[in-house]
C-alpha cells in the first residue's frame, strides 16, 4: 500500500495521513506493509500514482491531499486535474486509487474532514482503496496489463 501525501495544506494532510493510516492498521496493515511519499502538491498526486501503479510494487494507492479555494480559479483547475488524473491512473493501471483529495471552499471544511474519527477522508480513502483491491483480486486481477507484477499476483495478502 502506498500513501501519497502533498506536502501542501501539510497541517491537514497530516490529518488525513493519520486517518488513512489509522483506516489500514484496523485493516490488519503493519507498518511494514504500507509506504508513504509526498509529493508538492496536490497537481502532482496523478503522476506520481501512475509512476508507482507502473512499479508494481502496490496492491493499492491512497493519494492525499487539500485543494482550498482562494481568491482566483486557480483552484478549480488544481482540484479537475487532480481528481481526473487519479481517476485515469488507477482505470488504465488496474491498480486502485483512494481518493483522499479535499477539495473545499474554506479550511474550516477542510479541517473537520481530517479530525480523527468518523467522517476522516483520509480513512474513508484508504478503505476504499484496500476494499478495491480485494475486489480486483477476487475477480482475478487487475486490469493492467499481465506483463505488470502485482504484489496480489505473487500471494501477497491484501492489508
Amino acid at each position: 500500500m502506498l500513501l501519497l501525501r502533498s506536502t501542501f495544506n501539510r497541517e491537514v494532510v497530516e490529518g488525513l495521513v493519520a486517518g488513512a493510516r489509522h483506516a489500514l492498521r484496523a485493516m490488519g496493515a503493519g507498518e511494514g506493509d504500507v509506504t508513504t511519499a509526498d509529493v508538492p502538491g496536490a497537481f502532482e498526486l496523478p503522476l506520481a500514482a501512475a509512476a508507482a501503479a507502473r512499479s508494481g510494487r502496490f496492491d493499492a494507492i491512497v493519494a492525499l491531499g487539500a485543494v482550498i479555494r482562494g481568491e482566483t480559479d486557480h483552484y478549480e483547475h488544481i482540484a479537475r486535474e487532480a481528481s481526473a488524473g487519479l481517476a485515469a491512473v488507477a482505470r488504465e493501471s488496474g491498480v486502485p486509487v483512494g481518493f483522499g483529495v479535499l477539495t473545499v471552499r474554506e479550511e474550516a471544511q477542510a479541517r473537520a474532514r481530517a479530525r480523527p474519527g468518523d467522517g476522516n477522508k483520509g480513512a474513508e480513502a484508504a478503505r476504499a482503496a484496500v476494499e478495491m483491491a480485494r475486489l480486483l483480486r477476487s475477480l482475478g486481477g487487475s486490469a493492467a496489463p499481465a506483463a505488470v507484477p502485482r504484489a496480489r499476483a505473487r500471494g501477497r495478502k491484501i492489508v
